[in-house]
């Protein structure tokens, strides 16, 4: 984005309305790029004032502003000094004291005395003394990513964003609906989905409504810059409109752009772009992720249905033993307005399993409840154990469900199989079999036995034995719960530090 004070829009007519740049200034793009790359090695005031002589040539002075602030984080300034800036002036200005400068003869007789203790000349004391000013200091490197060309759409698209950053509420269709979305879920932005009529352009028929920056309780410059952001996703579709609903210093005006505007994203990605890992959703996913859970977590699953409008939960949770799914809302970030709008939409929801993670400084966990959905408080992050703990509750009936659906005595057709293998070829939990009788095995921790195989174990393990030997001993049987095994058999390992351990009867 550019700087609020470059920023150029119209407003005749009423509108609001930036003022692009186009296919002529093209070789003003040039000339400042040109500019940057003639003063590489020298001050930043040169470089000011070159640009500064380059403003005559535009249409308003903001354009060649606007063209450098996007530079400018292309450069790489450097402080370069014979003696570093702040123990020159350290040194000085002690020395002044000394001499009680009140003339240029006292000035030059304390640099002197300075340039004795740093030892440097008193003339590279005096421009080392504010070297480190950003009007002082060196342009050291500048590698544009943008081309002439680039640097127009680039700026554009900043010119575009900073106006959106006093928006109170943004309306876009586009024909990639789904990665608008993705992207407004990414940024952590507050939004809903309404259903309009389609057109000629192949736009979607959902319209995205983005609450902006200005319309917050308390407006914040972290949310109005990804607010911004999401236009470099809404120009990389193919058609798109856009209606914003500006507040210009307590006018409200209405900003509209479209694909037929000049805003484009140029080839390179911005290095400051704003990615998934920042937001109290990524926080907890990859927490989730990590867990070894019967629940595979989907982000961004299918659209609800809440009567005019569309939502798109923020997670699902499938389960892996049923087709049952458990979506899963994240309420954080608001004004109440937004709140308002979200209970709007859970009172429509129906026919689905909704938990919904809420931010106790809103205040609406029973309003949500009362919506049946089941409220999960959280301050900062949210707690797996809360989220656990309410997926066991579905857990307990689909294992009963499960459970109803498998005969009272299950068969397995294997000597050795452990618990969760044969849960596995039921394509149940392991609970639904808990409950299960075993007629031809018997039950050993989590492994189902044969009892013949047991008496061969007998014969076949003995005292003595290392631990490491029985321990082949059974897994070659197809056990691998050793020490449940060995303590149905009656046996205790007598462990002996790093070397192992030995076999012992029980006392």
């Amino acid at each position: 984005m550019l700087t609020k004070d470059l920023l150029r829009v119209s407003r005749a007519g009423g509108g609001y309305r930036p003022v692009f740049a186009r296919r002529e200034h093209r070789p003003l793009a040039a000339r400042v790029l040109g500019t940057y790359q003639g003063h590489v090695g020298r001050r930043h005031e040169e470089l000011d004032a070159a640009l500064s002589d380059l403003e005559p040539e535009a249409d308003h002075f903001k354009l060649v502003r606007g063209f450098a602030k996007l530079l400018d984080r292309e450069a790489t300034f450097e402080t370069r000094s014979a003696v570093a800036p702040e123990r020159a002036r350290r040194v000085a200005f002690e020395a002044a004291e000394q001499v009680g400068v009140v003339s240029e003869a006292d000035r030059d007789d304390a640099l002197r005395r300075a340039g004795d203790r740093l030892g440097a000349d008193p003339e590279a004391v005096a421009d080392s003394l504010y070297a480190d000013l950003d009007e002082r200091q060196v342009l050291d490197a500048f590698d544009a990513r943008w081309s002439p060309d680039e640097l127009l759409a680039q700026y554009n698209l900043s010119l575009a964003q900073t106006a959106l950053f006093d928006a109170t509420e943004l309306r876009v269709r586009t024909s990639d609906p789904k990665a608008l979305v993705s992207a407004v879920k990414r940024l952590r932005l507050m939004y809903e989905i309404r259903k309009t009529e389609g057109d000629e352009k192949a736009l979607s028929d959902r319209e995205v409504v983005v609450t902006g920056p200005d319309a917050l309780f308390r407006s914040t410059r972290r949310y109005g810059t990804r607010f911004a952001r999401l236009l470099r996703t809404v120009a990389k579709a193919g058609a798109w409109t856009l209606s914003a609903t500006i507040d210009d210093y307590g006018t409200e005006r209405t900003l509209s752009l479209s694909d037929d505007d000049p805003v484009r994203v140029p080839g390179t990605e911005p290095v400051a772009d704003v990615t998934f890992d920042s937001g109290v959703e990524a926080d907890f996913a990859a927490r989730f992720e990590s867990l070894d859970l019967d629940w595979e977590l989907t982000r961004e699953p299918e659209p609800l249905e809440t009567g005019a409008r569309v939502m798109i939960p923020d997670f699902a949770f499938d389960y892996s033993h049923a087709d049952f799914r458990v979506f899963f809302e994240i309420m954080g970030f608001w004004t109440p307005e937004y709140v308002e709008k979200k209970l709007s939409q859970l009172e429509t929801v129906e026919d689905v399993e909704l938990l919904v993670a809420v931010d106790e400084s809103l205040g609406v966990g029973e309003e949500i409840a009362a919506r049946d959905h089941r409220a999960i408080p959280y301050t900062g992050t949210i707690r797996l154990k809360d989220v656990r703990d309410a997926l066991r509750r579905y857990e307990r009936d689909l294992a009963a469900e499960s459970a109803a659906a498998l005969p009272a005595e299950l068969v397995p057709d294997a000597d050795v199989v452990s618990l969760e293998t044969l849960a596995e070829e039921y394509g149940v939990s392991e609970d639904a079999i808990e409950g299960k009788s075993f007629p031809d095995h018997e039950r050993v921790g989590r492994t189902l036995v044969r009892p013949a195989v047991l008496t061969d174990l007998r014969d076949e393990i003995a005292e003595g034995m290392t631990f490491s030997d029985a321990e082949g001993a059974l897994a070659d049987r197809g056990v691998a719960d050793a020490s449940a095994l060995l303590s149905e058999l009656g046996f205790a390992v007598e462990w002996e530090g790093l070397s192992g351990g030995t076999i012992r009867r029980k006392d």
